[in-house]
């Protein structure tokens, strides 16, 4: 009713005021419209004047449905049966566009931002109406609190048309600073406690996946594992305490064996909340101790005989050694590029799933044959093969390659390297027959043969178990 509104105890209240507009109103209308009749009716132009009338008045009315029907002029829609309130963005901050569909025949695009706001009451309200105000969804937030304010990250889902330069400046506009932006995918759709939980759960089956769980969790970041004692006399890393240290774009913690991990992101600063969840993945793997999955396949080579694939650790310590021993120097050298005598001092890292993931070919009276190792250095990955020569040019070699390529391309690396010598010819048709885009770099007698994984991801899968189609295999659990 247009005379009265509602108290808050819900009764009706009568403004006598109101009243008194409404009836000056009502005799003015009155008072024009009967001299507007009089004009008409006795002047000699009034049937001319009566049609112009009509035209202004139906012109007039077709600009204003023309107006109101304009994007960014329509009044917000509501439901006059329910009494649903307008749409707002889902902060709770009413602004234009929220929540708005993207146009017909346009795509919405995927971006992971963080940004920097003042620690005072507004700062994220003014943020989320400045994204809702270019038509930008937010999905998710998290917040990670500083000394001086907040760092906040969004995923947004912003219309197709929509730049990272326009995104950021609509944040730097509403108060952001230090904005970082770039597109993201499928995968972060996934809330963060639930990917943090699955992170610990891979950690927890898998002493080798804690370097990629600590990438997964931080983003695009070089992780590097030093031992608490190098091989070749390298200089010991410098101590960490027991709860870790962080400097700006640089954590160090303390590694499950004494060593150290260093965690380097320099286009981002880490924020205690980072830095705490790494430690947490970090402290799981240490009470957990070393361990590796322990499911096997059963092969059958060309020539009839039966081998088995399974991963090592450490504990293949020994059996790796008397492999190394019945192995020709030549053998040696193609695999370690150093003196052969030196080839057991590297066993023990190579084996250690803290620096990579090791696969064993062993006989079915369980001699170690062959050797395959996925290594994390750094950014980078690198495989590395020694088959014993007796067992050499059976396809050991590719079937162990095929193998950890299909599980470097599981862990999300871009691309994995093996260094050998111009004269291994052996290496060169094994790295071949992945059917992926190879590089070759020759540096005196030393050849780097890196494998790009990013551009046909699928390839490196069919590599693996081409033996089993010789002869009979199957995959079984030790007990």
């Amino acid at each position: 009713m247009s005379d009265v509104t509602r108290a808050r105890h819900g009764r009706p209240v009568h403004h006598w005021r109101r009243d008194v507009v409404e009836l000056a109103a009502l005799f003015t209308a009155v008072a024009v419209a009967d001299a507007v009749a009089n004009l008409v009716g006795h002047g000699p132009d009034g049937p001319a004047l009566l049609v112009i009338s009509a035209l202004v008045l139906a012109a007039t009315a077709g600009f204003h449905v023309w107006w109101a029907r304009r994007p960014g002029h329509a009044p917000p829609v509501t439901d006059t049966d329910t009494g649903a309130r307008p749409t707002v963005a889902r902060t709770g901050q009413a602004g234009p566009g929220a929540n708005a569909p993207a146009p017909e025949g346009t795509t919405a695009t995927l971006w992971r931002l963080r940004t920097t706001v003042r620690d005072q009451p507004g700062s994220l309200a003014a943020l989320c109406t400045a994204l809702a105000g270019h038509r930008v969804d937010i999905l998710s937030l998290q917040t990670h609190p500083l000394g001086d304010g907040t760092v906040d990250e969004f995923l947004l889902r912003a219309p197709g048309e929509l730049t990272a330069g326009e995104i950021t400046r609509a944040v730097a506009l509403a108060g952001g600073t230090d904005t970082w932006i770039e597109r993201a995918d499928a995968h972060d759709l996934v809330d963060a406690p639930t990917r943090v939980l699955g992170l610990a759960t891979r950690t927890a089956l898998d002493a080798a996946e804690l370097p990629l769980a600590l990438r997964q969790l931080l983003g695009r970041c070089t992780i590097r594992s030093l031992p608490a004692h190098p091989v070749g006399g390298a200089r010991s890393p410098e101590a960490v305490p027991v709860e870790g240290a962080l400097e700006d774009t640089v954590m160090r913690l303390r590694a499950p064996e004494g060593g150290v991990i260093t965690v380097e992101r320099p286009y981002l600063p880490f924020t205690p909340t980072e830095f705490a969840r790494a430690r947490a993945l970090v402290e799981l793997d240490t009470r957990l101790g070393p361990r590796i999955p322990r499911s096997q396949d059963v092969l059958t080579l060309p020539e009839g005989n039966a081998i088995t694939v399974r991963r090592a650790d450490t504990g293949d310590l020994e059996a790796a050694k008397a492999m190394h021993e019945r192995c020709s120097a030549r053998t040696l050298g193609l695999r370690y590029h150093g003196p052969v005598t030196d080839a057991d001092r590297y066993l023990n890292h190579l084996l250690s799933p803290r620096f990579g993931r090791t696969l064993a070919v062993q006989t079915a009276s369980g001699r170690i044959v062959g050797l395959g190792h996925l290594l994390w250095d750094g950014d980078e990955t690198e495989v590395a093969l020694l088959v014993e020569d007796e067992w050499q040019q059976r396809g050991i070699g590719a079937e162990l390659l095929g193998r950890l390529v299909g599980m470097a391309v599981e862990a999300g690396c871009e691309s994995v390297y093996a260094v050998t010598q111009a004269s291994n010819t052996g290496m060169v048709a094994a790295m071949r027959g992945l059917g992926l885009p190879l590089d070759y770099q020759i540096e005196e007698g030393t050849l780097v043969i890196t494998a790009r994984l990013a551009a046909e991801p699928n390839s490196a899968v069919t590599a693996v178990g081409w033996l089993s189609g010789a002869g009979e295999s199957g995959r079984t659990e030790a007990p």
